[in-house]
């Protein structure tokens, strides 16, 4: 009885709640109407984006109608077409402006839990920074300081170290005195960082404080390694104890102690030289090394230059992988517009990350960054943290934010802000980022309509991605900020063309109707003159037409009438069924990663079967509540759960209701699931450094439970 009549409480609250907005909305719509003008929005938002620039029965090329933008265009007329000169045009324009800002460790303590368990924490303090100025100032000395170690022009070098200042002061030293920058994630294991190493027969070596210790087993196997320099721990002195004996081991700080007493100038790069070989992050066998010159970064940076407008007052806060080239481009084109770089972690970034202190602000408190960029598998993390702490709190909380979820995305449609919603319900959800931020960049995979205006409603009204590969330098396409639609990757970026070519095998062809349909090649001066030492490889993927690089990408993609590319498709990832339909893994994925109860899924599907399967990480408060269904307490181990047979079949059972909902075909669906104890990360070798599904390492690891599955 007493439940019964708190529902209609909180029925009568919101019936009020919504009687009042209705009032509400009648009385300023004219005036909302006037100032800020809704059918102009829709206007900017269906304009045409591209146009088809040639075609044939078998392709179309697709390029932009953007123009080149102030800073683009300031490029040419510096005749800027190196990094070096990138360096040093920003040092002169933002001399005394803050440039790198790297958060102060005070302290790791022991912290206990409720649960009586000991946690090491952080307590932290403010930011410190280094103005442009003084930033090349140690770019300068480190360079030459490598110099004075015995490092030689054009002989390569490798950055093998988690983001953090010091990490781009490196790169730019390296690309001061030329020497071809090697960038190795942090996250891949001994077998593939030796085999990057030895590949391109480095020398030099510059890691952490961190992962120095890993150099014990790696060293073994690199013998033409001689010279490791460390980035310095803010607390702990480091161990350089137990490393080959020939290898001599050098502080950060030293080598640009080094640097400053010797009196020798820069060695400027030329456009066409190697500025970076770039590993992937291997998503399927061992990494390649992707080379990327000079002129394929300064074109990276016209592009972006063209998409994102940074203003005066902007703040960035950067925590991917910078050995990503996607990251690096990011900061890199901060730079160029004098955007001060703030660095972070997955572990420092919010108020609530696992080595903040109770008392001590997370990073994004203490920046308060406006841009942020990001993978789509941490919106989607974001998307499911905002639900699952609305799914704990009351029945008016959660009822009053639905419908003002639904209410502004209502009226965003439209075309209009919703100033008052914003800042009475949705500014608290803003403030876990700091409460700034005006811009979200995601790329690295496709984000899913779901997220994207989750994330727009509720955390920034500008949320964009863009589409590009470590091939392409990390540039392809873009979505305009006044593009409205959701799920679609954007029209070309100003420096390169787009073409879509038949894939008979998958069917999709260009004559396609409504939409022409193709693989993805694309074409400019961001393309990579082809990957490390592999020939063979290079012509299979490269080639050159008409004076022009273009690269094929393996995508699938979808060109609407408004010049705009959608990606559908994967070529790696398309199975044909038994029974002759084709399942597109990748997007069953995007689609299911929405579900609650899923917090990373990697869906299998065998040829001589007509129905795929999946194997699902399990969000923990989502299992937890599905396991009090079926008698478990809530403490309950994850291991537990994912071993009950019931707990198995509700997921399957919601996993199924989610992709009706996300309108999947009945043979995307998965006719089975399989729990997954274990977290997929970098560090466990199920994910890349960007977090993208390693389907070989996954299936190899499961394999056991898969033929189980089908043969169940």
């Amino acid at each position: 009885m007493e439940q019964g009549s708190n529902a209609a409480w909180v029925d009568g609250a919101i019936g009020a709640v919504k009687a009042i907005t209705f009032i509400c909305d009648v009385i300023t719509y004219p005036v909302y109407l006037l100032l800020q003008r809704p059918w102009e929005k829709r206007r900017l938002s269906s304009k045409p984006k591209g146009k088809v620039v040639s075609s044939d029965q078998k392709t179309i090329t697709i390029r932009t109608l953007t123009s080149p933008q102030e800073s683009h265009t300031s490029l040419v007329k510096n005749d800027i077409d190196t990094m070096e000169k990138v360096i040093r045009f920003t040092t002169k324009k933002y001399s005394d402006k803050k440039c790198l800002g790297t958060r102060q460790i005070l302290a790791e303590e022991d912290e206990e839990q409720p649960d009586g368990r000991i946690f090491k924490k952080y307590k932290m303090g403010d930011y410190l920074w280094t103005t442009f100025a003084e930033t090349d100032v140690i770019a300068t000395n480190f360079g030459k300081g490598l110099v004075a170690l015995g490092q030689e022009r054009y002989k390569n070098i490798v950055i093998f170290g988690e983001t953090r200042a010091q990490w781009l002061i490196s790169a730019q030293a390296c690309f001061k005195q030329n020497f071809p920058v090697v960038t190795i994630y942090a996250t891949l294991g001994e077998e593939a960082i030796a085999h990057g190493i030895n590949e391109t027969e480095v020398s030099f070596v510059i890691t952490t404080h961190d992962l120095l210790p890993k150099f014990k087993t790696i060293l073994k196997s690199t013998p033409k390694v001689k010279t490791i320099i460390y980035m310095e721990d803010q607390l702990s002195e480091t161990d350089t104890s137990g490393l080959r004996d020939d290898v001599n081991i050098i502080a950060f700080k030293e080598v640009v102690k080094k640097g400053e007493a010797l009196q020798i100038d820069n060695s400027p790069p030329k456009s066409s030289d190697v500025a970076i070989i770039m590993y992937t992050s291997g998503s399927t066998g061992i990494p390649k090394g992707v080379i990327l010159t000079h002129e394929n970064i300064v074109s990276t940076l016209k592009g972006f230059s063209d998409t994102v407008l940074m203003k005066a007052n902007d703040m960035y806060m950067a925590y991917l992988p910078l050995a990503h080239v996607y990251e690096l481009l990011s900061e890199y084109m901060c730079l160029f517009c004098g955007v001060p770089i703030g660095y972070s972690t997955p572990l420092t970034m919010v108020d609530t990350s696992s080595k903040i202190m109770r008392g001590t602000k997370g990073d994004a408190s203490v920046l308060k960054p406006t841009i942020i960029t990001a993978v789509p598998l941490i919106l989607d993390r974001i998307y499911k943290g905002i639900n699952d702490k609305l799914s704990h709190g009351s029945a008016v909380k959660k009822s009053l934010f639905n419908f003002a979820f639904n209410y502004k995305k209502k009226w965003v449609r439209k075309g209009f802000t919703t100033p008052l919603v914003d800042s009475l319900i949705f500014s608290h959800v803003k403030q876990a980022l700091g409460g700034r931020v005006r811009l979200v960049v995601s790329g690295g995979a496709p984000l899913s309509p779901d997220t994207h205006e989750f994330i727009k409603t509720c955390l920034c009204n500008s949320v964009i991605q863009g589409y590009g590969l470590t091939e392409t330098c990390a540039a392809a396409t873009a979505m305009d900020l006044d593009d409205m639609t959701l799920g679609r990757a954007g029209t070309p970026l100003t420096v390169c063309d787009i073409r879509l070519i038949d894939w008979e095998e998958g069917n999709y062809r260009v004559s396609d109707k409504p939409f022409p349909r193709g693989e993805i090649i694309i074409g400019g001066n961001n393309v990579s003159p082809g990957y490390y030492k592999l020939e063979e490889k290079t012509k299979e993927d490269f080639f050159t037409e008409d004076g022009k690089r273009w690269f094929k990408t393996g995508d699938i993609g979808e060109y609407h009438p408004d010049g705009v590319i959608r990606i559908i498709d994967r070529k790696k990832d398309l199975v044909k069924l038994q029974g002759g339909e084709y399942v597109s893994l990748g997007k069953v994925e995007t689609q299911l990663k929405t579900c609650p109860v899923v917090d990373n899924i990697c869906v299998y599907a065998d040829a001589r079967h007509d129905y795929c399967i999946a194997l699902i990480v399990p969000n923990q408060a989502a299992l937890q509540e599905i396991g009090e269904k079926y008698g478990f307490n809530k403490d309950t181990s994850i291991d537990i759960l994912c071993e009950d047979t019931r707990v198995e079949r509700e997921v399957q059972h919601q996993i199924a209701l989610h992709a009706k909902k996300c309108k999947l075909q009945k043979f995307e669906i998965p006719g089975k699931v399989k729990l997954c104890k274990e977290v997929w990360t970098p560090e466990t070798g199920l994910t890349t450094a960007a977090f993208k599904l390693k389907r070989k390492e996954i299936q190899d690891k499961y394999q056991h439970e898969l033929n189980r599955l089908y043969a169940s």
